[in-house]
């Protein structure tokens, strides 16, 4: 590359980037700063050049800045939350990894790299407020969000029937326990139904999905603040003090930094916390629930799941199954549906034709019970009529509608089930083609017209 255009796309590159760059020099004078860092702190750059980073940011020290505190020990400093006010009084909130500039063995500057999280921090800390409020008040629980309990899992698919009486067990013990589903499954439902059968139904039950929230805002979200541990830090008690005498629902702990891990299970084998900044640690009486989208092992060998904390996680483990392999409750939830959003939206549909039912269950569902729930509740809205025909779907789900052939999927390997499925298909193709006469689609499948009718009967299959 021609060395003339190199600092100019540099120059372009930086600029244009999301985050904001910022460098000194040995002296800690700024000597470059990228426009969106400019305009997050409202800094002229051209006047900002060669002045002292503490002249350009008052309400910073020499031990708050991230920058000045690389310079001065030639150490890198990853991920680390800083707040700091503009010249114009505007707080902000960032999230920095600085670095130091190194020549022959001697530190002349340091360069840093800073997302802006100011909103982010802000929506935290309102919902961790509003959580307060609503969660404790005179040290009395007035409200949670536990709602679901073992009734509202719809299924009899024999799986699900077996994952409810373990689950049911489960309930009964107050051990912590690990769930594991594809996302949209249902594991807060389950988990919130575990909580209620249980012993600490009556107390706090606080969801948090791991995978929200920055690792340093996470932090102070589960184990809270102690006034002084960082600028503008107020005390403040983490989900784990909120909860106390409830349950903890960690949703994708396999998105939560592997640091924080080793504290949350440090955490569950001492049953303390210590706040962010404090010297004294807290007791709780906590029953953890966590909850990984992936197979837990799996997360484990990608190093997404510290082992040891698997290993204490998974005295008790459920694991819900994604839709396509729960095909007898596919309709069944259809149904539920469509009752729960008739009395939710006040319409009378009656069902789904033959076609979307045929849809529907040739369908693999990637987003499980949530996007079933989302494809019936779309359909509803947009309906002219009393009964959902293909036009009501997606296009994304109906350009899946089944061809004329029949394909045997490799884990469809009970004969009799995958034979029950190609003959419930072909009657249904039958009718549809006959308009419902049954002695015509009798004699395309070439049955007796009283077989056919058994058919129709055990296989559920109305007119």
């Amino acid at each position: 590359m021609n060395s003339i255009y190199e600092p100019l796309i540099i120059d372009i590159v930086l600029d244009n980037i999301s985050n904001g760059v910022q460098a000194i020099n040995g002296k800690g004078e700024l000597i470059f700063s990228n426009r969106p860092v400019a305009i997050q702190d409202d800094i002229n750059i051209t006047q900002s050049l060669g002045k002292h980073l503490l002249e350009i940011y008052p309400s910073l020290t020499a031990e708050t800045s991230t920058l000045l505190r690389v310079l001065n020990s030639g150490q890198a400093i990853y991920d680390f939350e800083q707040e700091y006010s503009t010249y114009k009084g505007k707080s902000i909130h960032t999230l920095n990894t600085t670095l130091p500039i190194i020549r022959e063995g001697v530190t002349i500057g340091a360069v840093e790299i800073s997302k802006d999280i100011t909103n982010v921090k802000a929506l935290s800390e309102k919902v961790h407020t509003l959580r307060e409020k609503t969660i404790r008040r005179d040290s009395e629980v007035i409200d949670d969000d536990a709602v679901f309990t073992f009734s509202d899992i719809i299924s009899k698919e024999p799986k699900m029937q077996r994952l409810k009486s373990r689950a049911t067990r489960a309930a009964r013990s107050d051990m912590h326990l690990l769930v594991s589903g594809e996302t949209g499954t249902g594991k807060e439902l389950l988990v919130q139904s575990i909580h209620n059968a249980g012993t600490r139904a009556k107390s706090p039950f606080i969801a948090q999905n791991c995978a929200a929230l920055p690792s340093t805002l996470l932090e102070s979200i589960l184990f809270g603040t102690q006034k002084g541990s960082f600028t503008g830090s107020v005390d403040r008690p983490g989900l784990f003090e909120i909860a106390n005498g409830g349950t903890l629902f960690l949703d994708e702990i396999n998105s939560m930094p592997m640091e924080l891990q080793a504290k949350l299970l440090r955490v569950l084998q001492e049953g303390k916390i210590r706040r962010i900044g404090d010297v004294k640690t807290r007791k709780i009486d906590v029953r953890v629930i966590a909850a990984t989208n992936v197979e837990p092992l799996i997360a484990v060998e990608d190093g997404k799941l510290r082992r040891d904390l698997f290993y204490r996680l998974n005295t008790i483990s459920l694991e819900i199954p994604p839709l396509r392999e729960r095909k007898e409750d596919i309709l069944l939830l259809t149904k539920f549906f469509i009752n729960k959003f008739n009395d939710t939206l006040y319409l009378q549909i009656k069902g789904i034709t033959k076609k979307v039912e045929s849809l529907f269950l040739s369908y693999s569902w990637p987003g499980n019970v949530r996007e079933l729930e989302h494809v019936i509740k779309g359909a509803m809205h947009i309906l002219d009529g009393t009964t959902i025909r293909l036009m009501d779907l997606p296009a994304t789900i109906a350009k899946h509608e089944i061809k004329d052939e029949f394909i045997l999927k490799s884990d469809d390997l009970n004969l009799k089930v995958a034979l029950e499925q190609v003959e419930k298909q072909m009657i249904v193709k039958a009718m549809e083609a006959s308009s419902d006469n049954i002695t015509q689609a009798a004699k395309v499948l070439g049955l007796p017209r009283q077989t056919l009718q058994y058919k129709l009967k055990k296989l559920e299959i109305g007119k």
